[in-house]
């Protein structure tokens, strides 16, 4: 069973919406790039126009109005009319190309950075140029490189008709221009933390929808067992009392009671999912002692010779709740058990803890068919199971007990394919304080 399937789907989802919205800005911009190149070379073109006209000697077409007005002056004595009329036509036509020329082309009306080279690379002009980036030689060196290397030159001549000396117009990208270039990361990167943010908020509503669902599911299950159990209660004292002489039906029926213990003890474990368990300081030993004494007895089921290793030489205090740590280690245990199922060979099961870094760490180790390295990382995912009638939740509420409650980690530390598998739980080791004693486990505890 894999329940978890729609939360990579929908990984997968947003990490394409990402890539194409992000290719799709990048291409846009790129194109929106390509067109305001386009206008800005037209304008260095306009501007470089400009120069060239005003480096001509003479504007020949208002200079020759402006001789056919003195000419007529020179032959009469009064000026008329039109001869008046003639220069101020020429006087506008002169205002007007200045004008234009000087005002709307030459005047600094655009901010592209412009240089204007000779034949041998000497710059005779600059615009749009912050003087420090060509106070040295090896600047203006690099400006140039630069520039020739964004946009081909535009050239153009100045001087009169007979000698004509050719010029370089270089130029290179506006402040805006550079700003766009950058924008396609900007807007990837928000885009990035936007999804990021939706995702984390969603996923953050899913898991507690989980866990409301399998908080819920515990506490409908402990609810339904409670009265059958106390209806065997009942039988098993009609039992008793009606066959206390017999000595094999009294021990099948103490037997028989501590199932029903034990069963109970399930039950309460049930009911305490989803409620602030109440710990203890107690020592970590009898815990586990416990958990294998019961699980021990399970072995011989496997109808095969199974070793079992013990070393808990911890002797350290833990802030737990017994009933729900040794369920917590019994799943994991169980689990090394049922990875045996499928050798043929004799195997091993290996429980031991130690005190290392201010934790007690206990390492449940097998000899099982392991765990396939695609798969480690959702074990602990509720819903995830590779047996084909699992429901998957017993190593998610192992980690709910291990890291909600007790403040402790469990994780795979080791696992290869028909090798095995050693899993790790880490707890804090707590100080003893004479006015806090240790609880240690008693007899009433489930088991």
């Amino acid at each position: 069973m894999k329940l978890f399937v729609p939360s990579n789907r929908i990984k997968l989802i947003l990490v394409l919406l990402l890539i194409f919205l992000g290719v799709g800005s990048v291409v846009y911009n790129q194109y929106l790039v390509t067109k305001i190149l386009e206008q800005e070379r037209a304008s260095v073109e306009l501007w470089t126009k400009g120069i060239e006209f005003n480096s001509q000697p003479v504007n020949e077409q208002p200079s020759t109005m402006l001789l056919n007005a003195v000419r007529q002056l020179r032959q009469i004595e009064e000026v008329p009319d039109s001869v008046i009329a003639l220069i101020e036509e020429a006087e506008t036509a002169r205002s007007s190309i200045d004008f234009v020329t000087n005002e709307i082309i030459l005047r600094d009306r655009f901010s592209i950075p412009t240089i204007v080279l000779d034949s041998n690379d000497a710059i005779n002009a600059i615009r749009n140029i912050d003087s420090v980036r060509i106070e040295t030689p090896e600047k203006r060196s690099e400006l140039i490189r630069e520039f020739k290397s964004l946009n081909s030159p535009i050239e153009f001549y100045i001087g009169d008709e007979n000698y004509q000396i050719p010029q370089f117009v270089y130029y290179g990208e506006s402040p805006t221009v550079q700003m766009l270039r950058y924008f396609p990361y900007i807007q990837i990167l928000l885009l990035g933390l936007l999804l990021g943010i939706g995702y984390t908020t969603y996923r953050s509503i899913t898991r507690s929808e989980q866990s409301n669902l399998w908080v819920g599911m515990a506490k409908e299950a402990a609810h339904q067992l409670g009265t059958p159990i106390s209806s065997l209660y009942g039988w098993l004292q009609l039992l008793k009392d009606e066959y206390r002489y017999d000595e094999t039906a009294t021990n099948i029926a103490n037997e028989i009671e501590k199932d029903i213990q034990r069963l109970r003890g399930v039950a309460e474990r049930f009911g305490k999912i989803g409620s602030e368990p109440e710990l203890k300081k107690m020592d970590i030993g009898p815990i586990l002692e416990q958990v294998m004494v019961y699980m021990e007895r399970r072995l011989p089921r496997l109808g095969k010779a199974i070793e079992v290793r013990k070393d808990l030489s911890a002797n350290a205090l833990v802030k737990a709740n017994p009933e729900l740590l040794q369920w917590a280690i019994e799943n994991l245990v169980k689990n090394a058990m049922d990875s045996l199922r499928g050798k043929e060979a004799e195997g091993y099961i290996s429980v031991s803890s130690k005190v290392q870094e201010g934790e007690v760490v206990i390492d449940i180790e097998d000899s099982g068919s392991g765990i396939d390295i695609k798969n480690v990382k959702n074990i602990f995912k509720p819903g995830f199971s590779t047996k084909k009638r699992g429901w998957g939740l017993g190593l998610s509420l192992t980690k709910r007990i291990i890291e909600d409650y007790h403040n402790g980690s469990v994780f795979v530390l080791r696992s290869e394919l028909d090798e095995g598998t050693t899993m790790r739980v880490a707890l804090k080791v707590q100080k003893e304080n004479k006015e806090d004693d240790a609880y240690p486990l008693t007899d009433q505890s489930p088991v």
